[in-house]
Order: structure tokens, then sequence, then C-alpha cells
């Protein structure tokens, strides 16, 4: 794999450097949510000052503003907030949300233009940002002298091992709502794994019309509801035997166990999506043995996408899992085999 220069090979004593983060955060009445990706930004920033930078100018995107009434909404003030408690600095700043300027994700030259107004040296360390091609991720790399942060380097690294000759068994297990938006990854990896495990309603789509091209293991059991109700009337059946009009919202017990073993078998792991509703408790017990083999498994394991990592973060497991990624849909297309914009854009090592 193509890896970029890190920015331990940059010269930034008292240089003026634009940071590209990825501090699209949660928020809640005002005030940042949860701030994981803030904390993942910290070790280039702190490297950066502890290094002489004369400043470090902080970008990053926030939510999907659409109107007016989102600048209020998606403004960065709670995030810098936060970021001056974790890191309090004078010479860091952080710049107001990119995606407030319709130009950033047209990728506008004139918008890259103005980023680099001023600065000296550029480090992208937005793995999750990655894959997009925009004006604070790509063009303007080709302004500034472009270095990689850690957690770039760091997401690469551990994703690439996935994609290398790896230790196995190698179990892949996917789950989630769509198929299609994990299909490329399933077809690059799925192929070379020794098991591929398929839960959550992504095992309904792959029964009712399989667009893979290869074996999978799809659940024997469900914990099927009688509607999408946290409240709902509940029974486990077998696959094939789900009453007319219910919904499956969890793998059943069964599936669980063979799941699970198979996990706790492996050497090399990558878990992407829950295997039900897990938000609800009652349709949280397959996410949770799926969680709880990967911990347990003497294997690398990697866990990737929104839910599958906040399942493992709140059962708090996440210390126990050898990678987790911040990437989302960068990481889907990393390992789809597909070459990242704002990884591309950064000279080589």
């Amino acid at each position: 794999m193509r890896l970029p220069r890190s920015v331990e090979t940059a010269d930034v004593a008292g240089k003026r450097v634009l940071v590209r983060a990825d501090l699209n955060v949660p928020l809640a009445d005002g005030r940042v949510a949860d701030d994981t990706r803030i904390r993942a930004a910290r070790p280039t920033l702190r490297w950066l000052l502890d290094h002489g930078a004369a400043e470090v100018a902080v970008c990053s995107h926030l939510g999907r503003p659409q109107s007016d009434a989102d600048r209020t909404r998606f403004a960065m003030a709670p995030v810098a907030e936060r970021l001056r408690s974790l890191l309090p600095d004078g010479r860091v700043r952080v710049l107001e949300n990119t995606r407030f300027d319709p130009r950033e994700t047209a990728n506008d030259p004139g918008f890259a233009r103005e980023l680099a107004r001023g600065m000296d040296v550029y480090v992208n360390d937005a793995f999750g940002s990655a894959h997009r091609a925009h004006s604070s991720t790509e063009a303007v790399a080709h302004l500034l002298p472009a270095y990689a942060g850690f957690l770039l380097l760091d997401e690469l690294e551990h994703l690439g091992r996935l994609l290398g000759e790896v230790e196995r068994p190698f179990v892949l297990v996917a789950g989630g709502a769509k198929v299609d938006d994990k299909l490329a990854v399933l077809e690059n990896l799925g192929g070379r794994a020794d098991a591929v495990l398929i839960g959550g309603k992504m095992a309904e789509q792959v029964r009712v019309a399989n667009p893979l091209s290869f074996p999978v293991e799809l659940p024997l059991d469900v914990v099927a509801a009688s509607s999408f109700d946290a409240d709902a009337e509940t029974q486990v059946v077998d696959v094939d035997a789900v009453p007319d009009g219910w919904l499956g919202l969890d793998i059943g017990p069964r599936t669980a166990r063979v799941f699970a073993a198979a996990v706790r078998g492996a050497r090399t792991i990558f878990w992407n999506g829950p295997m039900g509703v897990f938000e609800w408790e009652r349709f949280a017990a397959g996410t949770r043995a799926v969680a709880e083999a990967v911990a347990d498994a003497d294997a690398y394991s990697v866990v990737g996408g929104g839910d599958s990592v906040r399942a493992i973060q709140e059962l708090g497991l996440a210390d126990r899992v050898s990678w987790v990624s911040t990437g989302g849909g960068a990481s889907l297309e990393l390992l789809a085999g597909v070459e990242l914009p704002g990884v591309a854009a950064i000279p080589e090592a």
C-alpha cells in the first residue's frame, strides 16, 4: 500500500501549519456529546506544538449544513471550546466549518487558496474525510508542502494489514442495513476470508438476492418482532418461520453462538455493522455476542463503521480490540481497494 510522508519528517519550527482534522463530532444542546475524534486529533497537534510551530490552524467539517439555519446548528464553537480544554495552547485556533462554503465540496481551487493563504505547511490527519476530494482534503495539498498526521497514518497501517497476507483463520463479520454500501468491501476481502458472517438487515437482502461471488454464513434464527418498535411483541424463530408481517430485528441465540464461536477461533477479524437494532436492549444480544467474541479472540482485530464502533465502545471493549477505525466511508473505500484522494495528494514517504 502507498504510504504518504509523515508529519514527523516536516520542519515546522516557526512555521504556520494548516491541519485538516476530523472534528465531525456529535453535538447535544450546543455541546460536544462525544469527544473521541477530538481526542484522536491531539497527538498530531501536540507534536506540531512541541516542535515549535508558530501557529496551528485546524479546519474540519461538521455535519451536513444545507441552509442558513444550519450555520448556528453546525458552528464549530463547541468543538473549539472542547479542543481548548484538552489542548490549552494559544497557538491553536479552529477555523469555521469548511462546509459552510459550498466551494469546499466542489474541491474548488479558489477556496483551497484561501485556506492556504498565510500558511507554510499542510497536514492532513482526517482519515474519515480522506475519501472525499474536497478543497480542504485534496486541493490544498497541492498548494503547500503536504504531510500525513499520525491518525491518518495509523489508519492506513492498521487497515492495510487486512489487505496483505493475514494470519488465518480470517473471519469477516458484516451487518447493518445496506449491503450496497459494503458490497465492494465484501467482494475485495470476502473472497480471501475463511468465513464471512452476515447479520442485520443485510442478511435479509443477501438471502433474497445474493450479489456475492463467494459463500457466506447467514443467520439460522432471528429475534422477530411484530413491528419496528422497542416494545413490540417478540419471539425467537428460525429464519424461514418468521410470521407474516413480522421483522427480524436481531440474530437469534443459536446464530449468536455459531457466529461467536467462529470469531473466537479467528486469528484475523474485520467487523463492520451490528447484528440487529442494538440501540434497543431487547435486540442487542446478537451484537453484544459478536462484540464480546471479537474482544475475547486471540487475533488481530479491526472494528470499523459507526454503529459497530459505537457498540464496542458502549460495551467497554474498545481497549481489547487491535484497532477501532474512525474512518466510516473512508475505511470501506480503502478496504475495497480504492485510492483515497486525500492520501494520493500527499507525496509518498
